[in-house]
Protein backbone atom coordinates (compact mmCIF):
# COMPACT_ATOMS: atom_id res chain seq x y z
CA UNK A 1 0.00 0.00 0.00
CA UNK A 2 1.33 3.42 -0.95
CA UNK A 3 1.17 6.49 1.27
CA UNK A 4 0.82 10.09 0.15
CA UNK A 5 0.92 13.20 2.32
CA UNK A 6 -0.26 16.31 0.53
CA UNK A 7 0.33 19.93 1.56
CA UNK A 8 0.71 19.04 5.23
CA UNK A 9 1.07 22.03 7.55
CA UNK A 10 1.53 21.75 11.30
CA UNK A 11 2.36 24.57 13.68
CA UNK A 12 2.99 24.63 17.42
CA UNK A 13 2.31 28.25 18.32
CA UNK A 14 4.65 30.32 16.17
CA UNK A 15 6.84 27.33 15.27
CA UNK A 16 6.26 25.67 11.90
CA UNK A 17 6.95 21.97 12.51
CA UNK A 18 5.82 21.07 8.96
CA UNK A 19 5.71 23.65 6.21
CA UNK A 20 3.53 22.48 3.30
CA UNK A 21 4.97 18.96 2.97
CA UNK A 22 3.99 16.78 0.01
CA UNK A 23 5.56 13.31 -0.22
CA UNK A 24 4.86 9.94 -1.81
CA UNK A 25 5.96 6.75 -0.06
CA UNK A 26 5.96 3.95 -2.66
CA UNK A 27 4.24 0.67 -1.92
CA UNK A 28 6.52 -1.98 -0.48
CA UNK A 29 9.49 0.31 0.15
CA UNK A 30 11.33 1.08 3.37
CA UNK A 31 11.73 4.86 3.53
CA UNK A 32 13.90 6.67 6.07
CA UNK A 33 12.94 10.13 7.34
CA UNK A 34 16.28 11.66 8.28
CA UNK A 35 17.11 15.01 9.82
CA UNK A 36 18.22 16.87 12.95
CA UNK A 37 16.21 17.32 16.10
CA UNK A 38 13.21 19.58 15.52
CA UNK A 39 13.06 19.14 11.74
CA UNK A 40 9.51 17.71 11.85
CA UNK A 41 10.13 14.07 10.97
CA UNK A 42 8.44 12.57 14.04
CA UNK A 43 5.54 15.00 13.75
CA UNK A 44 5.00 13.84 10.16
CA UNK A 45 5.09 10.19 11.23
CA UNK A 46 2.52 10.79 13.97
CA UNK A 47 0.23 12.62 11.53
CA UNK A 48 0.38 9.66 9.15
CA UNK A 49 -0.48 7.34 12.04
CA UNK A 50 -3.35 9.54 13.23
CA UNK A 51 -1.71 10.27 16.57
CA UNK A 52 -1.50 13.96 15.62
CA UNK A 53 -3.76 16.04 13.40
CA UNK A 54 -2.43 18.40 10.75
CA UNK A 55 -3.54 22.03 10.65
CA UNK A 56 -4.15 21.54 6.93
CA UNK A 57 -3.40 18.99 4.22
CA UNK A 58 -4.33 15.39 3.55
CA UNK A 59 -3.06 11.89 4.27
CA UNK A 60 -3.82 9.26 1.62
CA UNK A 61 -3.54 5.55 2.36
CA UNK A 62 -3.80 3.27 -0.66
CA UNK A 63 -5.60 5.98 -2.63
CA UNK A 64 -8.12 6.70 0.13
CA UNK A 65 -8.28 9.98 2.04
CA UNK A 66 -7.56 8.99 5.65
CA UNK A 67 -7.09 12.52 6.98
CA UNK A 68 -10.07 12.34 9.33
CA UNK A 69 -9.94 8.59 10.03
CA UNK A 70 -9.39 7.48 13.62
CA UNK A 71 -6.04 5.90 14.40
CA UNK A 72 -7.73 2.49 14.79
CA UNK A 73 -9.28 2.74 11.34
CA UNK A 74 -5.99 3.38 9.56
CA UNK A 75 -4.63 -0.15 10.10
CA UNK A 76 -1.15 1.14 10.88
CA UNK A 77 1.47 -0.56 13.02
CA UNK A 78 3.53 1.86 15.13
CA UNK A 79 6.82 1.01 16.87
CA UNK A 80 7.97 3.51 19.50
CA UNK A 81 11.56 4.25 20.50
CA UNK A 82 11.06 3.15 24.10
CA UNK A 83 9.15 -0.07 23.30
CA UNK A 84 5.95 0.79 25.26
CA UNK A 85 5.59 -2.85 26.34
CA UNK A 86 3.24 -3.91 29.15
CA UNK A 87 5.48 -4.94 32.03
CA UNK A 88 2.87 -7.18 33.62
CA UNK A 89 2.41 -9.23 30.43
CA UNK A 90 4.68 -11.92 29.05
CA UNK A 91 6.31 -11.63 25.65
CA UNK A 92 3.56 -13.83 24.20
CA UNK A 93 0.76 -11.78 25.76
CA UNK A 94 2.33 -8.47 24.68
CA UNK A 95 2.34 -9.64 21.07
CA UNK A 96 -1.20 -10.99 21.38
CA UNK A 97 -2.58 -7.85 23.02
CA UNK A 98 -3.71 -6.03 19.87
CA UNK A 99 -5.60 -9.08 18.64
CA UNK A 100 -7.32 -9.73 21.97
CA UNK A 101 -8.66 -6.18 22.36
CA UNK A 102 -10.32 -6.07 18.94
CA UNK A 103 -14.11 -5.73 18.88
CA UNK A 104 -15.76 -9.10 19.40
CA UNK A 105 -16.88 -9.45 15.77
CA UNK A 106 -13.34 -8.84 14.49
CA UNK A 107 -11.48 -10.77 17.19
CA UNK A 108 -9.91 -14.10 16.17
CA UNK A 109 -10.47 -17.08 18.41
CA UNK A 110 -7.76 -17.98 20.89
CA UNK A 111 -6.42 -20.78 18.71
CA UNK A 112 -5.93 -18.39 15.76
CA UNK A 113 -4.32 -15.82 18.05
CA UNK A 114 -1.88 -18.40 19.39
CA UNK A 115 -0.96 -19.49 15.87
CA UNK A 116 -0.42 -15.89 14.74
CA UNK A 117 1.71 -14.98 17.77
CA UNK A 118 3.85 -18.09 17.45
CA UNK A 119 4.48 -17.28 13.78
CA UNK A 120 5.60 -13.76 14.68
CA UNK A 121 7.81 -14.87 17.57
CA UNK A 122 9.50 -17.24 15.17
CA UNK A 123 9.87 -14.42 12.65
CA UNK A 124 11.58 -12.13 15.17
CA UNK A 125 13.57 -15.05 16.64
CA UNK A 126 12.07 -14.89 20.13
CA UNK A 127 10.15 -18.17 20.39
CA UNK A 128 12.28 -19.37 23.30
CA UNK A 129 11.47 -16.21 25.30
CA UNK A 130 7.67 -16.32 24.95
CA UNK A 131 7.05 -16.76 28.69
CA UNK A 132 9.46 -14.08 29.85
CA UNK A 133 8.50 -10.58 30.97
CA UNK A 134 9.91 -7.33 29.47
CA UNK A 135 12.14 -6.74 32.51
CA UNK A 136 13.88 -10.04 31.77
CA UNK A 137 14.83 -8.99 28.21
CA UNK A 138 17.65 -6.96 26.72
CA UNK A 139 16.90 -3.71 24.91
CA UNK A 140 17.26 -5.33 21.52
CA UNK A 141 14.91 -8.16 22.50
CA UNK A 142 12.31 -5.69 23.77
CA UNK A 143 12.39 -3.81 20.51
CA UNK A 144 11.83 -7.03 18.56
CA UNK A 145 8.83 -7.78 20.80
CA UNK A 146 7.48 -4.29 20.06
CA UNK A 147 7.89 -4.92 16.34
CA UNK A 148 6.15 -8.29 16.55
CA UNK A 149 3.27 -6.67 18.45
CA UNK A 150 2.92 -4.02 15.73
CA UNK A 151 2.85 -6.74 13.05
CA UNK A 152 0.35 -8.92 14.91
CA UNK A 153 -2.68 -6.89 13.82
CA UNK A 154 -1.65 -7.24 10.14
CA UNK A 155 -1.17 -3.52 9.50
CA UNK A 156 -1.26 -2.02 6.03
CA UNK A 157 1.68 0.23 6.92
CA UNK A 158 4.50 -0.03 9.47
CA UNK A 159 5.81 3.16 11.10
CA UNK A 160 8.90 3.17 13.30
CA UNK A 161 9.90 6.19 15.40
CA UNK A 162 13.63 6.09 16.25
CA UNK A 163 13.29 2.31 16.73
CA UNK A 164 16.91 1.80 17.82
CA UNK A 165 17.57 5.16 19.46
CA UNK A 166 17.59 3.79 23.01
CA UNK A 167 20.12 1.04 22.23
CA UNK A 168 23.90 1.03 22.27
CA UNK A 169 25.83 1.30 19.01
CA UNK A 170 26.70 -2.38 18.65
CA UNK A 171 23.12 -3.57 19.20
CA UNK A 172 21.78 -0.86 16.86
CA UNK A 173 24.04 -2.03 14.07
CA UNK A 174 22.92 -5.63 14.51
CA UNK A 175 19.23 -4.75 14.66
CA UNK A 176 19.20 -2.50 11.62
CA UNK A 177 20.64 -5.35 9.53
CA UNK A 178 17.93 -7.54 11.00
CA UNK A 179 15.23 -4.96 10.15
CA UNK A 180 16.47 -4.73 6.56
CA UNK A 181 16.34 -8.51 6.21
CA UNK A 182 12.89 -8.63 7.79
CA UNK A 183 11.61 -6.00 5.36
CA UNK A 184 12.99 -7.99 2.43
CA UNK A 185 10.81 -10.88 3.62
CA UNK A 186 7.63 -8.89 4.34
CA UNK A 187 7.82 -6.15 1.65
CA UNK A 188 5.51 -4.01 3.78
CA UNK A 189 5.32 -0.27 3.13
CA UNK A 190 7.40 1.09 6.00
CA UNK A 191 8.61 4.49 7.20
CA UNK A 192 11.15 4.91 9.94
CA UNK A 193 12.40 8.07 11.61
CA UNK A 194 16.05 8.47 12.54
CA UNK A 195 18.69 11.13 13.12
CA UNK A 196 21.44 8.54 12.52
CA UNK A 197 22.83 9.07 9.01
CA UNK A 198 24.55 5.68 8.82
CA UNK A 199 21.36 3.95 9.91
CA UNK A 200 19.24 5.68 7.26
CA UNK A 201 21.75 5.05 4.47
CA UNK A 202 22.24 1.40 5.40
CA UNK A 203 18.58 0.41 5.85
CA UNK A 204 16.47 2.55 3.50
CA UNK A 205 15.34 2.07 -0.08
CA UNK A 206 14.72 5.83 -0.21
CA UNK A 207 15.88 8.61 2.13
CA UNK A 208 13.95 11.83 2.78
CA UNK A 209 16.22 14.56 4.19
CA UNK A 210 14.25 17.06 6.28
CA UNK A 211 15.25 20.40 7.78
CA UNK A 212 13.12 23.05 9.49
CA UNK A 213 9.85 21.43 8.51
CA UNK A 214 10.71 21.13 4.82
CA UNK A 215 12.13 18.49 2.52
CA UNK A 216 15.70 19.18 1.38
CA UNK A 217 16.20 16.12 -0.84
CA UNK A 218 14.70 12.72 -1.69
CA UNK A 219 16.67 9.89 -3.24
CA UNK A 220 18.36 6.55 -2.82
CA UNK A 221 21.09 6.36 -0.17
CA UNK A 222 23.73 6.59 -2.89
CA UNK A 223 22.06 9.59 -4.55
CA UNK A 224 21.72 11.71 -1.42
CA UNK A 225 25.29 10.97 -0.32
CA UNK A 226 27.07 11.26 -3.66
CA UNK A 227 24.88 14.00 -5.17
CA UNK A 228 23.74 16.25 -2.29
CA UNK A 229 21.36 18.92 -3.52
CA UNK A 230 21.95 21.56 -0.84
CA UNK A 231 24.63 22.63 1.66
CA UNK A 232 22.49 21.19 4.44
CA UNK A 233 22.40 17.72 2.87
CA UNK A 234 26.14 17.82 2.22
CA UNK A 235 26.90 18.85 5.77
CA UNK A 236 24.44 16.52 7.47
CA UNK A 237 25.52 13.30 5.76
CA UNK A 238 28.89 12.51 7.24
CA UNK A 239 31.91 14.66 7.98
CA UNK A 240 32.79 17.48 5.61
CA UNK A 241 35.33 20.29 5.38
CA UNK A 242 34.06 23.72 4.41
CA UNK A 243 36.09 26.35 2.51
CA UNK A 244 34.81 29.90 2.08
CA UNK A 245 36.18 31.93 -0.79
CA UNK A 246 35.65 33.54 -4.20
CA UNK A 247 35.50 31.80 -7.54
CA UNK A 248 38.20 32.66 -10.05
CA UNK A 249 38.72 31.07 -13.50
CA UNK A 250 39.68 27.55 -12.40
CA UNK A 251 40.10 27.87 -8.67
CA UNK A 252 38.53 28.97 -5.41
CA UNK A 253 40.50 31.77 -3.80
CA UNK A 254 40.57 31.25 -0.02
CA UNK A 255 42.57 34.12 1.42
CA UNK A 256 46.00 33.86 -0.18
CA UNK A 257 45.50 30.19 -1.06
CA UNK A 258 44.11 28.67 -4.24
CA UNK A 259 42.02 25.49 -4.49
CA UNK A 260 41.59 24.01 -7.99
CA UNK A 261 37.90 23.65 -8.93
CA UNK A 262 35.76 23.10 -11.98
CA UNK A 263 33.66 26.24 -12.35
CA UNK A 264 30.07 25.09 -11.78
CA UNK A 265 28.32 28.07 -13.34
CA UNK A 266 29.59 30.68 -10.89
CA UNK A 267 30.52 34.14 -12.10
CA UNK A 268 34.10 35.26 -11.63
CA UNK A 269 34.67 36.74 -8.15
CA UNK A 270 31.38 35.32 -6.86
CA UNK A 271 31.34 34.17 -3.25
CA UNK A 272 31.13 30.40 -2.87
CA UNK A 273 31.29 27.65 -0.29
CA UNK A 274 33.42 24.63 -1.14
CA UNK A 275 32.56 21.29 0.46
CA UNK A 276 35.13 18.48 0.62
CA UNK A 277 34.82 15.10 2.34
CA UNK A 278 37.78 14.07 4.56
CA UNK A 279 38.80 11.29 2.16
CA UNK A 280 38.82 13.81 -0.72
CA UNK A 281 41.53 15.93 0.91
CA UNK A 282 45.22 15.17 0.48
CA UNK A 283 48.16 16.48 2.49
CA UNK A 284 51.33 17.92 0.97
CA UNK A 285 54.35 18.85 3.06
CA UNK A 286 55.70 21.27 0.41
CA UNK A 287 54.69 24.81 1.46
CA UNK A 288 56.48 26.61 -1.40
CA UNK A 289 53.43 27.29 -3.60
CA UNK A 290 50.03 28.76 -2.84
CA UNK A 291 47.96 25.82 -4.11
CA UNK A 292 46.19 24.39 -1.11
CA UNK A 293 45.28 25.79 2.30
CA UNK A 294 47.95 25.82 5.04
CA UNK A 295 47.01 24.01 8.22
CA UNK A 296 48.76 22.71 11.35
CA UNK A 297 48.59 19.07 12.43
CA UNK A 298 46.72 18.75 15.74
CA UNK A 299 46.09 15.01 16.13
CA UNK A 300 46.91 11.79 14.27
CA UNK A 301 44.52 8.90 14.86
CA UNK A 302 45.78 5.71 13.24
CA UNK A 303 43.21 3.15 14.42
CA UNK A 304 40.63 1.64 12.07
CA UNK A 305 40.87 1.14 8.30
CA UNK A 306 42.37 4.60 7.66
CA UNK A 307 44.44 7.22 9.43
CA UNK A 308 42.44 10.29 10.46
CA UNK A 309 44.34 13.55 10.80
CA UNK A 310 42.85 16.59 12.52
CA UNK A 311 44.34 19.95 11.60
CA UNK A 312 43.81 23.60 12.49
CA UNK A 313 43.83 26.48 10.01
CA UNK A 314 46.62 29.00 10.45
CA UNK A 315 45.38 32.02 8.49
CA UNK A 316 42.43 34.30 9.41
CA UNK A 317 40.52 33.03 6.36
CA UNK A 318 40.99 29.38 7.37
CA UNK A 319 38.62 27.17 9.29
CA UNK A 320 39.40 26.37 12.93
CA UNK A 321 39.33 22.63 12.21
CA UNK A 322 39.92 20.32 9.25
CA UNK A 323 39.74 16.56 9.01
CA UNK A 324 41.60 14.35 6.52
CA UNK A 325 41.44 10.60 5.98
CA UNK A 326 44.32 8.83 4.22
CA UNK A 327 45.54 5.26 3.97
CA UNK A 328 47.96 4.01 6.59
CA UNK A 329 50.59 3.71 3.86
CA UNK A 330 50.12 7.33 2.83
CA UNK A 331 50.29 8.48 6.46
CA UNK A 332 53.51 6.54 6.99
CA UNK A 333 55.04 8.08 3.87
CA UNK A 334 54.16 11.62 5.03
CA UNK A 335 55.79 11.12 8.46
CA UNK A 336 53.65 13.81 10.01
CA UNK A 337 54.21 15.13 13.52
CA UNK A 338 51.93 17.18 15.72
CA UNK A 339 52.54 20.90 15.21
CA UNK A 340 53.80 20.49 11.63
CA UNK A 341 52.42 22.85 8.98
CA UNK A 342 51.20 21.31 5.72
CA UNK A 343 49.04 22.18 2.73
CA UNK A 344 45.60 20.67 2.16
CA UNK A 345 44.63 20.04 -1.46
CA UNK A 346 41.18 18.69 -2.41
CA UNK A 347 40.89 16.00 -5.06
CA UNK A 348 37.25 17.02 -5.47
CA UNK A 349 35.36 20.09 -4.31
CA UNK A 350 31.65 20.90 -4.63
CA UNK A 351 30.61 24.55 -4.72
CA UNK A 352 27.42 26.11 -3.38
CA UNK A 353 26.28 29.71 -3.21
CA UNK A 354 26.39 31.06 0.38
CA UNK A 355 22.78 32.22 0.20
CA UNK A 356 21.52 28.63 -0.11
CA UNK A 357 18.70 28.36 2.45
CA UNK A 358 18.14 26.54 5.72
CA UNK A 359 21.63 25.32 6.53
CA UNK A 360 21.38 26.07 10.22
CA UNK A 361 17.81 26.75 11.32
CA UNK A 362 17.69 30.16 9.73
CA UNK A 363 20.61 31.54 11.73
CA UNK A 364 23.20 31.61 8.93
CA UNK A 365 26.16 29.27 8.69
CA UNK A 366 27.51 27.64 11.85
CA UNK A 367 30.77 28.84 13.31
CA UNK A 368 32.23 25.34 13.21
CA UNK A 369 33.36 24.08 9.84
CA UNK A 370 33.32 20.33 10.21
CA UNK A 371 29.83 18.85 10.24
CA UNK A 372 29.12 15.41 11.64
CA UNK A 373 25.34 15.50 11.83
CA UNK A 374 23.08 16.47 14.70
CA UNK A 375 22.10 14.16 17.49
CA UNK A 376 18.78 14.27 19.31
CA UNK A 377 15.17 13.29 19.02
CA UNK A 378 12.75 14.96 16.63
CA UNK A 379 9.58 16.70 17.56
Amino acid sequence: MGIRVQNIVKRFGGFAALDNITLDFPSGQLVGLLGPSGCGKTTLLRIIAGLESADSGQVWLDGEDASTAHVRERQIGFVFQHYALFRHLTVFDNVAFGLRVRPRKQRPNESAIRERVNQLLDLVQLTALATRYPTQLSGGQRQRVALARALAVEPRVLLLDEPFGALDAKVRKKLRRWLRNLHDVLHMTSIFVTHDQEEALEVSDQVVLMNQGRVEQIGTPNQVYEQPATPFVYSFLGSVNLFRGRVQDQHLQVGESRLPVANEGFQVDAEALGFVRPHELDIEIDLSNNTGVIAKVERILAFGPTTRIELAGVSPQSNPLYEVEVSHERAAALRLVVGQQVRLKPARIRLFAPESPRLDHGQGFPKIDRFTGVDGEGI
